[in-house]
């Protein structure tokens, strides 16, 4: 049976190609969840007045990864304890955020966030908070990492983040 997650952590060029790797992850979308506008451009998400982070939504198999396994590499692969950003990503479009569906997706990230503020030092900042949307980014923005790999951002950002998720996860990768 199929499940859906929706988080929020950052660019999410960084966030798909984190997710795309893990077994059991069928389908990562990146889009814009948790704002007011409808069907934003990435224009207006970037203006920061929309309301709206940039987000992935993880279609996944969860007799193969658990909802809770997901929660832990998405707290160990970003900074939660930065507001409003992820290192020069600036602005409450790459807020840290958990777009629960459902009761028991609600309950598993707020036992997961009190475990996780136990490996910072800081408060984490990460809003866990109702789904009521997602808007599929453009085209350009799908499968990033894979089509860019040599493009500075993807060599600078995104290669360390794949570096520990094969070091860290490497039970949970394909």
């Amino acid at each position: 049976m199929k499940k859906i997650a929706t988080f929020a952590g950052g660019c999410f060029w960084c966030t798909e190609a984190v997710f795309a790797n893990l077994k059991g992850v069928e389908k990562v979308v990146p889009g814009y969840s948790g704002g007011s506008v409808e069907n934003p451009s990435y224009e207006q998400v970037s203006s920061g007045e929309t309301g709206h982070a940039e987000s992935i939504q993880i279609t996944f198999d969860h007799k193969v990864i658990s909802y809770d396994e997901l929660l832990y590499v998405f707290w160990k692969t970003h900074d939660p304890t930065q507001l409003n950003r992820q290192g020069e990503d600036v602005g409450p479009q790459y807020r840290s955020a958990i777009f629960y569906h459902d009761e028991v997706q609600k309950e598993k990230a707020l036992k997961s966030k009190t475990e996780a503020q136990k490996l910072y030092a800081s408060p984490i900042v990460t809003e866990i908070i109702p789904f009521k949307n997602f808007y599929p980014a453009e085209e350009y923005h799908r499968e990033y990492y894979l089509k860019n790999r040599n493009a500075p951002y993807c060599r600078l950002v995104i290669d360390p983040k794949i570096q520990k998720l094969r070091q860290e996860f490497k039970d949970l990768l394909r």
